[in-house]
């Protein structure tokens, strides 16, 4: 394994059993960014970093002959999705969204909540998501909350340099074969949707 994984892992693993109750009031914010997906019913989607599967029902729009994903590295947090009931709205993968145990192109839509700070080598993770996905299918990169409230919560400075910063994201994402088609970075949101390039 390595360090990078292993950070993953002792930063989740003993966060996972209590990881829902830390952040109670978010499900309608998931909900309504993964609603801006633009699934349709028999689409493919994956939440890749699922964690407790808190967006699975949300993705459940693919309906019953769709298909949903939740792809995460850490075991509890898989565990903690199956006590919470959300593994019976998509099948749970464990997999490191670096390495994806799925095909080229099978994807239409690919979901990740407070996924992109978590990757350890950011241009090639994001290719590899874009490996996945069709062309003209569609990336979110959501967090609860925007990049001046997350680093006040962890007692920092907002900079240029972080990789959500809009420049920096968006050249991030051309690197890596997707297209920012919108950004969005408020209090109470933070939304950057992106189009798989052909």
């Amino acid at each position: 394994m390595t360090d990078d994984r292993a950070h993953v892992l002792d930063f989740f693993t003993p966060r996972a059993a209590g990881w829902d109750s830390r952040f109670p009031d978010d499900g309608p914010a998931y909900a309504a960014a993964a609603g801006l997906l633009g699934l349709r019913p028999g689409d493919a989607v994956l939440d890749a970093g699922c964690g407790t599967g808190r967006a699975l029902p949300a993705l459940r729009a693919v309906g019953p002959r769709g298909t949903v994903l939740g792809a995460d590295l850490t075991p509890a947090m898989l565990e903690a999705a199956v006590r919470a009931g959300r593994a019976e709205s998509g099948t749970l993968l464990r997999a490191d969204a670096a390495r994806l145990p799925l095909g080229d192109g099978v994807l239409d839509a690919v979901f990740g909540a407070g996924l992109i700070s978590h990757l350890a080598r950011p241009e090639a993770d994001t290719a590899e998501l874009a490996r996945v996905v069709r062309p003209g299918g569609v990336l979110a990169l959501f967090h609860p909350i925007g990049r001046a409230a997350l680093a006040a919560r962890h007692g920092r400075s907002l900079t240029d340099d972080d990789l959500r910063a809009e420049p920096r994201l968006r050249a991030l994402l051309a690197g890596s074969g997707w297209r920012l088609a919108s950004y969005t970075d408020e209090d109470d949101r933070f939304l950057a949707l992106a189009v798989r390039q052909p």
